[in-house]
């Protein structure tokens, strides 16, 4: 190998640790960059010539590794909105190339990162800190199936919760084993309440009442109803048979394990408004039953009729729902956050912020649900840090530097050499 050779090879090594030291340097600028996959250096020898008889080593190149698979630390945070990912894959995030009428017009090209420092823009997307759009399946409103065919920004709208009419209404109690009504004596009598809604919204209160059979019929109740429903009073018989659960209602024995339901129809102003009131099973220790005991005991009392709401907030859930929050008490499921995995996720192409797109060697995206297919868990409130090691890049700096040194003494070496060689003439 020629001398020239030599300070060629040198030279080579000089800019392949030069690059290694741009390396470095870019991962220890980004230590505390949220999502930062570091990019360590893989070093490739190219030879010229390499046999039993003769090596001629050629060049060396510098190539970066990339690490988008290595986890980095995560780590709880304050921001509610704040995603980290456990495990493999990769947000699904859009890109604002301008915008229209006020709103962002988003890149057909699909877009992915780790950085999870989502927040709330103006416009309520839900954006990163490097202005990211994050992405979701919109969720239908009436069968709460999330839409897998579709992957769109998620937009908050921060509308109100509209008043649900109450349709439906049960109660849960037990009624104490008494002795039947004697003649002349008071029957014993119970009453609870239950709050019910009309159709605007509005609270009123429905008084339940289980009183003794004046007839003196053993094991019988009377339930009635305060206000009076539409038609006229309730004065429907509820008899208990010898284990304590209902035995017939208003007359007739129900098959066992069918519920008893009893309609209604109220009128609170604003029309006729019919309510099914679930008073448990038959012949099931559920809902109202008849055991020992001496006062009304009350386990449960419910209805599905909902007050008008504003929105008082927005969460995520561990498997990815999107919930906006009410102040009446409701929630509304309106996007599932999904996770992006790749059969080589290292062979992806680096974007600013953090972000990376797809190649052909890096395969096809997948899209899944969280925690299946492989893709890793989600956490809430909490951010993925840089998976950056100082200590291991100072370790690489010092290396570097040595490397790059020794390189700089074989130029010299080489070119004292060349310098000897011409004056071998005088």
């Amino acid at each position: 190998m020629s001398l020239f050779g030599s300070m060629t090879t040198a030279i080579s090594g000089l800019t392949a640790q030069a690059r290694a030291l741009g390396h470095v340097s870019d991962n220890l600028a980004n230590s505390q960059t949220i999502g930062f996959k570091r990019v360590d250096t893989n070093f490739t020898d190219l030879l010229s010539t390499s046999g039993p008889t003769l090596h001629a080593p050629g060049s060396v190149l510098a190539r970066p590794d990339f690490t988008h698979t290595v986890q980095g630390t995560v780590e709880q945070t304050e921001n509610p909105l704040g995603l980290a990912i456990g495990g493999q894959g990769f947000f699904s995030v859009a890109q604002s190339r301008g915008s229209t009428n006020g709103l962002p017009i988003f890149d057909e090209r699909q877009f992915f990162t780790r950085s999870g420092d989502f927040r709330l823009d103006r416009d309520g997307f839900m954006v990163n800190g490097a202005n990211y759009f994050l992405q979701g399946w919109p969720v239908d409103q009436q069968t709460g199936v999330p839409d897998r065919t579709v992957l769109e920004p998620i937009r908050i709208a921060q509308q109100v919760f509209n008043p649900v009419a109450t349709s439906t209404a049960q109660i849960a109690a037990n009624l104490p084993a008494l002795q039947p009504v004697a003649a002349g004596a008071t029957p014993a009598s119970f009453s609870t309440q239950v709050q019910v809604y009309d159709s605007l919204g509005k609270r009123f209160p429905l008084t339940l009442g289980f009183a003794q059979d004046p007839g003196g019929a053993a094991n019988t109740w009377r339930l009635s109803i305060t206000p009076t429903p539409v038609g006229g009073a309730v004065n429907v018989p509820v008899v208990f048979g010898p284990n304590g659960t209902i035995q017939s209602f208003n007359g007739v024995a129900g098959v066992a394990d069918s519920p008893v339901d009893f309609t209604f129809t109220m009128d609170f102003g604003q029309g006729n408004q019919p309510i099914t009131l679930n008073l448990g099973r038959f012949g099931v220790a559920q809902g109202l039953t008849q055991y020992s005991g001496t006062d009304f005991a009350l386990r449960n009392v419910a209805q599905n009729g909902v007050p008008p709401g504003s929105y008082s907030g927005l969460s995520v859930r561990e498997n990815g729902d999107v919930a906006v929050n009410y102040d009446n008490g409701q929630s509304r499921v309106v996007f599932r956050v999904p996770i992006v995995a790749f059969s080589d996720a290292d062979k992806l192409q680096r974007l600013d912020g953090q972000a990376f797109m797809r190649t052909i060697e890096s395969g096809e995206a997948r899209v899944s649900d969280v925690s299946s297919n492989g893709v890793g868990k989600l956490v809430v409130g909490a951010l993925e840090r840089s998976n950056v090691d100082i200590a291991g890049e100072f370790t690489k700096l010092i290396v570097a530097q040595r490397a790059y040194t020794a390189n700089t003494r074989v130029v010299t070496t080489s070119d004292e050499m060349l310098q000897e060689t011409i004056n071998m003439r005088r």
